[in-house]
């Protein structure tokens, strides 16, 4: 189509139009094709214009929005003199910043019933579907195998003194990328488990120990040393934001000394290209943090950081932060080379410990090669229960460093992963411990190891939500009652949630986030509850502790009290204040909030403040004020 102009205005006449007026002529190619539609001709599916895409519906305007254009208008009107829109537009965000929550209502409510009516309106667009096909990672471990291969005796010595000896072991070269995608697709983030085979699997810092030989116990890996410490350490390995050098560490690792820099640049290494690698090319440097003093980190539990760093990058990844996977998919991939039989060779083959030593590239191969045979992942047997893995601290204490493990006969009695699923976990793990003892009574399991019922080491019932604990037969529910991972529920009614207080609060965040209220601590709150309100969540802006606000009923008024959603234990203290005012007549209630696990019935067993009925307003609806005070500073003016 030629676009042409009819007649060109003559910029003299005042009688022209200001404006050109255009006529469309079909081109030759344009009018060949009319003729044939005319004659019924049909053009090829590949030769056909893209039609032009539909613009969608715009979103409605926010309540500031529809503020300014009032304000724009009567401002214009009023102030002929000033300099255009921008002198309006910054007169309308200076009077918008002085404007109270009250003059504010007006333009929020016409806002949001514009917007409900764009919601009630739109269509609803079906979101696309996510679906990796090509697995990007900065997991290599042939990389850090052709390192390992040119330390020197010392520097192998070094590499043990702080605890990653283990990682000298490292036989394979490279990722099953099909593998981790599979894997990937059912790792829950949540739960920390592997659903594979129709089973739930848990993976605990134990299984990282048992796996890669990193060790699972000491102290949390966590950041020291000073400001001017970590700038000289950066100034050092030229760290920019973008991270450390991989290329810089290999040639400090090529040097032959064996000193604290060598130390420091092997962890760091180690780090970026199998342990803990994150989405970037380069290696984060925030592991320089912990590795200002070398003579401490044998003490560390890098099986939990480990574990930790690899849910949290698959986090990301699953909420498209990242296009890269992070994380160790080295352990998910030997993990599941150890925890599913596709053949009968497993029960007479020994344990290594670490699984690392076990797996070269002929090895694997000949894995991908069974499974390939029975029709894909998934196929075969779960056996790691078996084996002492995906059963945390209880698999660990059932194998030594010194002599090799092998597979115990499967007990008929328990299924675990089905217990799991149909019973709390509670009284599941109490039969499989009377069905365990009864079904080896006699026998040595697990080099030489004998279980006696009502004695000996087992883990807190807790592990389903996190803990990895070995205790004492003896004091295991003293420890339970205690235990910071003791189960939650969800406070929503309709909601069946149960896990630890972190996880419930990251789980109220992201799907409850319109169900309760958000504060500050150490700010005044005013709050609103109907006649049929009984309780009202708040979730901490700061750090997210749930707190709950319960309403109960007397026979003179309502009972207000305030907990915080957490394991009994908890030694946290949050002192709060509720205030109600009715009139020149006020109430106040200054107590603390202790912790319970979800909501309770009847009289609160607590410090509550009793609001007469005659508080309420006509419609039943209760007012009031409440402050809760962060647990550093409790009560502080």
């Amino acid at each position: 189509m030629v676009e042409v102009e009819a007649s060109p205005p003559d910029l003299n006449d005042k009688a022209s139009s200001p404006h050109h007026t255009m006529i469309m002529v079909p081109t030759e190619g344009e009018f060949a094709m009319g003729k044939r539609k005319d004659q019924g001709i049909s053009e090829p599916e590949g030769s056909r214009k893209k039609k032009k895409k539909q613009v969608a519906t715009p979103r409605p305007a926010c309540s500031w929005v529809h503020f300014s254009r009032d304000f724009i208008k009567e401002y214009s009107a009023t102030h002929p003199e000033s300099s255009g829109l921008k002198a309006a537009t910054k007169a309308a965000s200076d009077a918008w910043k002085l404007m109270g929550p009250e003059e504010k209502a007006k333009y929020t409510t016409r806002a949001r019933e514009v917007w409900d009516k764009y919601l009630s309106s739109a269509p609803a667009r079906a979101p696309k579907p996510r679906r990796q096909t090509k697995l990007v990672t900065r997991c290599s471990p042939g990389r850090l195998l052709n390192v390992l291969q040119r330390l020197t005796p010392d520097q192998k010595e070094a590499v043990k003194s702080m605890g990653f000896g283990n990682i000298l072991g490292l036989r394979c070269r490279t990722l099953r990328r099909s593998l981790c995608l599979w894997l990937l697709e059912r790792f829950n983030t949540v739960r920390r488990s592997l659903e594979i085979c129709g089973e739930r699997i848990p993976l605990t810092p134990r299984d990282v120990e048992l796996v890669m030989g990193l060790p699972a116990s000491g102290k949390d890996v966590v950041n020291s040393g000073s400001d001017e410490l970590i700038l000289q350490l950066r100034k050092r390995y030229n760290a920019t934001n973008r991270g450390i050098s991989v290329r810089l560490l290999e040639e400090r690792l090529a040097a032959p000394e064996a000193g604290e820099d060598f130390k420091r640049s092997f962890v760091l290494y180690v780090m970026g290209t199998l342990l803990c690698p994150t989405a970037r090319l380069d290696v984060s440097p925030s592991f320089l943090h912990f590795l200002t003093n070398m003579d401490v980190l044998h003490q560390y539990n890098w099986g939990k950081f480990l574990l930790d760093r690899l849910v949290r990058e698959i986090s990301r990844f699953r909420q498209g932060k990242q296009r890269a996977v992070g994380g160790c998919l080295l352990f998910l991939q030997l993990f599941y080379y150890e925890s599913v039989a596709v053949g009968a060779a497993y029960e007479s083959a020994p344990v290594a410990f670490p699984c690392l030593f076990s797996w070269g590239e002929e090895e694997i191969s000949e894995r991908e090669k069974q499974e390939k045979e029975l029709g894909g992942y998934g196929s075969g047997e779960v056996v790691c229960m078996d084996r002492g893995l995906g059963m945390g601290s209880l698999g660990y204490k059932a194998q030594t460093d010194s002599m090799p493990l092998r597979a115990v006969e499967p007990m008929q009695e328990v299924s675990h992963a089905q217990d799991m699923e149909d019973q709390e976990y509670e009284d599941t793990f109490t039969e499989q411990e009377h069905a365990h003892t009864d079904s080896i009574e006699g026998n040595v399991v697990c080099a030489e190891i004998e279980v006696v019922a009502g004695s000996g080491p087992v883990p807190c019932g807790n592990i389903k939500y996190g803990c990895t604990e070995i205790v004492d037969y003896s004091k295991k529910r003293d420890h339970e009652e205690a235990c910071p991972y003791a189960p939650c529920p969800c406070p929503l009614q309709n909601c069946k949630f149960v896990d630890s207080s972190k996880q419930l609060s990251s789980h109220f965040s992201s799907k409850h986030w319109d169900s309760g209220r958000h504060f500050q601590y150490d700010c005044p709150l005013p709050i609103s509850l109907s006649k049929k309100e009984t309780f009202l969540v708040l979730q901490a802006e700061k750090d997210g502790i749930l707190f709950l606000l319960s309403k109960g009923t007397q026979s003179i008024g309502h009972t207000i009290v305030i907990t915080c959603i957490g394991p009994r234990s908890s030694k946290e203290c949050y002192l709060y204040d509720v205030v109600s005012e009715k009139g020149s007549s006020s109430l106040r209630l200054k107590s603390s909030a202790h912790s319970f696990p979800g909501r309770f019935q009847g009289l609160p067993p607590v410090d509550f403040l009793l609001v007469p009925f005659a508080h309420l307003d006509s419609s039943g609806q209760l007012d009031l004020e409440i402050c809760i005070w962060s647990p550093t500073e409790p009560g502080s003016e």
